[in-house]
């Protein structure tokens, strides 16, 4: 039986290949050999035969292929990457403002989109990405508005996203083998609220009030607690309120759905910390508070990424070792020992529907 094509064989094993059988009488010296000469030329062009045929199958296999190819073999599932969106905010005035009226805060413009109360809106970020979520303060009217005196973003209610990370969504369709989506079962109620405008990330719960209820928590695409304005949206485009169980949103009729946000459990932390001669608690401060968020986002995006029913029951479980191990690569510490945790010296095990948060850290 021949032994497979091997497409990462280099020249050099290539010449050896052929020298060895050509017959031991024959000159094969290199550079003063006819053979060598007329083998190495065949060798050459054979190893760009070899290396052009590697790149056009890395293309064509999911676990290899570059976006575009990506995004064609996931299309063969009905898949497509999820799409970049627009953020939304709440902007506070003095006047009532006009539908439609523009906005600007540095170098981003808001387009006002619906009324909330008496002075206060829903703009729409005109630059799709998480960009739009990262500017809050005073905005400038683009057009003039009589009477305006003030004019304000004050909260993030729908954060935007950008279009999805190309390893994510080579995860999400290798993800989509292992369970499918249909008539409102756990897979189906995933991605369909992922889709949703501002949703990270969804857990379901079948039959959490008896028969045919199914609850969904949700965490925003910040991977952050979500506001009750993302909540009723989603909870709008997939159950509305006045028609539950009648099949009006996404859900399938007969399912009453209920959506809430991911929980929050503030997590204090006691560090005892040998510092590098000079530093002080007031030199790495910033170092560690970030340090934990981002260890602590981590642990967020874990929750969020949950797949199967076994992990929608699966708590985050935050990790004194963890902690320790980070820290210590923050320039000025040494060492640390006996770090607590709201005042204990174990782990912390979440609630399945919770999400850690710093509390007060002392260092």
């Amino acid at each position: 039986m021949d032994k497979p094509l091997n497409l990462d064989m280099t020249y050099e094993e290539l010449m050896e290949q052929k020298l060895t059988k050509i017959d031991a009488s024959l000159d094969k010296r290199e550079g003063s050999s006819m053979v060598f000469n007329a083998t190495a030329a065949n060798s050459v062009e054979t190893v760009q035969m070899l290396v052009t045929l590697k790149h056009f199958i890395d293309l064509v296999f999911a676990d290899t292929a570059p976006r575009e190819y990506l995004i064609r073999r996931a299309a063969e599932r009905g898949l497509s990457p999820y799409p970049a969106t627009k953020a939304k905010l709440k902007g506070v005035f003095n006047i009532d403002v006009p539908i439609g009226s523009r906005f600007s805060l540095d170098d981003l413009n808001y387009a006002v989109i619906e009324k909330v109360g008496p002075g206060e809106f829903i703009l729409e970020c005109e630059t799709a990405g998480n960009v739009g979520n990262l500017f809050l303060g005073p905005l400038i009217p683009i057009e003039y508005i009589d009477g305006l005196t003030q004019a304000e973003l004050t909260e993030v209610l729908i954060p935007g996203e950008d279009e999805e990370d190309t390893e994510a969504f080579r995860t999400r369709y290798f993800n989509s083998f292992n369970s499918i989506a249909f008539g409102g079962n756990r897979a189906d109620y995933k991605e369909k609220v992922r889709k949703l405008e501002g949703v990270g990330g969804v857990r379901v719960y079948r039959g959490w009030k008896g028969g045919g209820t199914v609850k969904l928590v949700i965490i925003n695409s910040e991977y952050e607690v979500p506001t009750q304005t993302l909540i009723d949206k989603v909870q709008e485009a997939v159950d509305p309120i006045d028609h539950q169980g009648e099949g009006v949103g996404l859900a399938p009729i007969d399912h009453i759905v209920t959506v809430f946000g991911v929980n929050e459990t503030p997590i204090d932390i006691t560090l005892n910390i040998t510092y590098l001669s000079g530093w002080t608690w007031e030199d790495i401060e910033a170092n560690v508070l970030q340090t934990i968020d981002d260890y602590f986002k981590e642990l967020a995006e874990e929750w969020a990424n949950a797949q199967t029913y076994e992990e929608d029951h699966r708590p985050v479980i935050v990790r004194v070792s963890q902690i320790e191990y980070r820290l210590l690569n923050v320039p000025g510490v040494i060492d640390i020992s006996d770090t607590l945790l709201n005042g204990g010296a174990s782990n912390i095990e979440l609630d399945k529907e919770s999400i850690p948060k710093r509390g007060v850290v002392i260092g």
